[in-house]
């Protein structure tokens, strides 16, 4: 499952927080993911947090786009709790409602459980970087946290690109049929060349601009991306779900040298 709607021509960048699952659902979902880690991986990471930033052009042109990057990438040394960050430019926006936003930059950042997430949105480190750093920058922000509720772990590693979907669902349709409607259909497009999602429903809506839903697919490489597009069992996996969404943002990264804090973050 790559994108849950048709997309436009891409468009290239130069630069540059509920699903609530019960204890035992929770629990299990943590040890297969940490069954499927490295042993060099400290813990698993069910938790996903996702925040766009549309950055001011004269900040990009001054340096201080890149600056507020290292910032948040060094927060990956400064903060427990966080077992993955990558902070760094959009590589493509690749539908109408991406475009239409506008985001330059992302921060993707894993967490073991919620209460490490609400750590670390209060930590100090974090809160100066976001002072200091984002707001002065960003014209908008936009943040989706989930539970990822894949069967299977989606490690992401320096050099992958990575698929981020966020959705809106239809009126008269839950969030929660949304999230059904795409565990069956990436299950039956399980075969894809080189996918590995993570996917769930929005539990943080305060920053969210009304979306419910997110997803992000790992690939080894952009051409692994770029090779699953017109796959027949992924365009059997959007029709599937199509139906569902009222809008759906789509964009790549890449993930960058220092995308993770000592390990790749499995989930």
């Amino acid at each position: 499952m790559i994108c849950l709607k048709a997309l436009s021509s891409p468009v290239h960048l130069p630069t540059l927080r509920r699903l609530t699952l019960n204890p035992s659902s929770a629990s299990t979902l943590r040890v297969a993911a940490a069954a499927a880690m490295s042993s060099s991986a400290a813990v698993a990471t069910p938790i996903e947090h996702i925040v766009l930033i549309k950055v001011r052009p004269e900040s990009a042109a001054s340096g201080a786009a890149t600056a507020m990057v290292s910032a948040l990438q060094a927060l990956s040394t400064q903060v427990p709790g966080l077992a993955y960050i990558h902070a760094g430019p959009v590589l493509r926006l690749r539908s109408p409602v991406a475009e239409a936003l506008g985001p330059t930059h992302l921060l993707h950042s894993r967490y073991a459980a919620k209460p490490d997430l609400a750590a670390y949105a209060t930590h100090p480190a974090h809160v100066a970087a976001v002072q200091g750093h984002v707001l002065p920058n960003a014209l908008d922000t936009t943040a989706v946290d989930w539970v990822n509720v894949a069967p299977s772990a989606s490690p992401v590693a320096p050099g992958n690109a990575v698929r981020l979907t966020l959705a809106k669902a239809k009126e008269g349709v839950e969030p929660s049929q949304v999230v059904e409607a795409v565990a069956a259909a990436t299950k039956s497009a399980a075969e894809a060349r080189g996918t590995k999602v993570s996917f769930g429903e929005n539990f943080s809506p305060a920053r969210a601009k009304g979306y419910q839903f997110g997803m992000v697919a790992v690939f080894d490489s952009v051409e692994e991306l770029d090779a699953v597009e017109g796959d027949g069992k992924v365009e059997e996996a959007k029709a599937a779900v199509r139906p569902l969404l009222d809008e759906v943002l789509v964009l790549d990264f890449v993930v960058g040298p220092s995308g993770g804090a000592s390990s790749p973050a499995n989930l």
